[in-house]
C-alpha cells in the first residue's frame, strides 16, 4: 500500500508539460483548483475533467500510475461520498434504519467523489511533470515580492520542496521497517485499536530517528558545499517564459471563467 504513494515523485520526460516553466504550472495548477471547486454542475465538471484529460494525455503519464496513486486515499474519498449520500436533505428515494439516500444526496456523492479524484490527480501532475529544483526555483519567483516586507522566500521555498522530494524516501524506509518487523513476528493487523496503535511504536521511533539522521546529513552535505541561503546565488538554469507558457495561462484562465460563469446556470 505504501509504495503506492507517488507524491513527490518526478517523472521524467519531454513532452510539452514537462517543458513548461513551473511558474506556469504552479499558476494553473491554482487556476484548475479554482474551476474544478466553482463547477456546480454536468457541464462544468465535464469541461474541468476534459481539461485534466488533456494535461494527462500530453505529458504522457500512464493513467494506472495516478489511479495507483489514489489507492492509499479509496477509504478517505469513499467515507466521502457516503457522508453525502445519506446525510443530504432532499427528496427521499430510500429509507432503511437511520439511513435516508435522496436524489441530491446521490448526485452531491458522485459529484463530491469525483471532485477529490480530480483534485488529487491535478496537483499529482504537478510533481510528476516538476523536478524538485524547478519547483524550488519557480515557487521562489512566484514570492518574490514577498522579499520585499523581510519574508525568507528562498529558504521558505527551499524547505517546502524538500519536504516534498523526501516523500517518496520516507514511504520508502516506512515499508523497509514494516517488512523488518513483521519478520521479527511483530503483527499490525488483528487485535483491538489499541493493540495496532501500540504495535506501530517499533516502526515510528526508528522512522523518527532515520529521518532526522537524514536531515543532520542533509544539512551537513549542504553546509560542506557552501550554502548559505539565497542572497547571491546565481541559478544553473534561469527561467524564462516561452510562447507555450503564454498560451498554457490563457487556456486555463478562460477555462476557469468559463467554468465560473456557467457554474451562475447551476450548469
Amino acid at each position: 500500500m505504501l509504495k503506492d504513494i507517488t507524491l513527490g515523485q518526478f517523472f521524467p520526460g519531454n513532452t510539452i508539460v514537462h517543458r513548461l516553466d513551473p511558474r506556469t504550472k504552479l499558476i494553473l495548477v491554482i487556476v484548475y483548483i479554482v474551476a474544478l471547486f466553482s463547477a456546480e454542475g454536468v457541464v462544468t465538471y465535464a469541461l474541468v475533467f476534459a481539461a485534466l484529460a488533456a494535461v494527462v494525455a500530453l505529458s504522457k503519464i500512464k493513467l494506472k500510475v495516478i489511479l495507483k496513486s489514489m489507492k492509499p486515499l479509496l477509504f478517505i474519498i469513499l467515507l466521502t461520498g457516503l457522508l453525502n449520500l445519506f446525510y443530504t436533505q432532499g427528496t427521499p428515494l430510500v429509507s432503511f434504519w437511520i439511513f435516508t439516500i435522496t436524489r441530491e444526496g446521490i448526485f452531491n456523492a458522485l459529484f463530491m467523489v469525483l471532485r477529490i479524484a480530480m483534485l488529487l490527480a491535478g496537483t499529482f501532475m504537478l510533481t510528476y511533470t516538476t523536478s524538485p529544483i524547478s519547483l524550488t526555483d519557480g515557487l521562489e519567483k512566484l514570492l518574490n515580492p514577498l522579499k520585499k516586507i523581510k519574508v525568507p522566500v528562498h529558504e521558505l521555498s527551499m524547505m517546502m520542496c524538500i519536504a516534498l522530494r523526501f516523500i517518496p524516501t520516507l514511504i520508502e524506509e516506512t515499508d523497509k521497517i514494516i517488512n523488518a518487523q513483521k519478520a521479527r513476528g511483530a503483527d499490525f493487523e488483528t487485535g483491538s485499536i489499541i493493540r495496532r496503535a501500540k504495535a506501530l511504536i517499533p516502526i515510528l521511533v526508528p522512522l523518527f530517528i532515520s529521518s532526522f539522521r537524514r536531515a543532520d546529513e542533509l544539512a551537513v552535505a549542504m553546509e560542506c558545499r557552501c550554502y548559505h541561503g539565497g542572497e547571491g546565488r546565481t541559478r544553473l538554469k534561469e527561467l524564462h517564459y516561452q510562447p507555450r507558457d503564454y498560451l498554457a495561462l490563457t487556456e486555463g484562465l478562460v477555462l476557469a471563467v468559463v467554468v465560473i460563469v456557467l457554474a451562475q446556470f447551476g450548469l
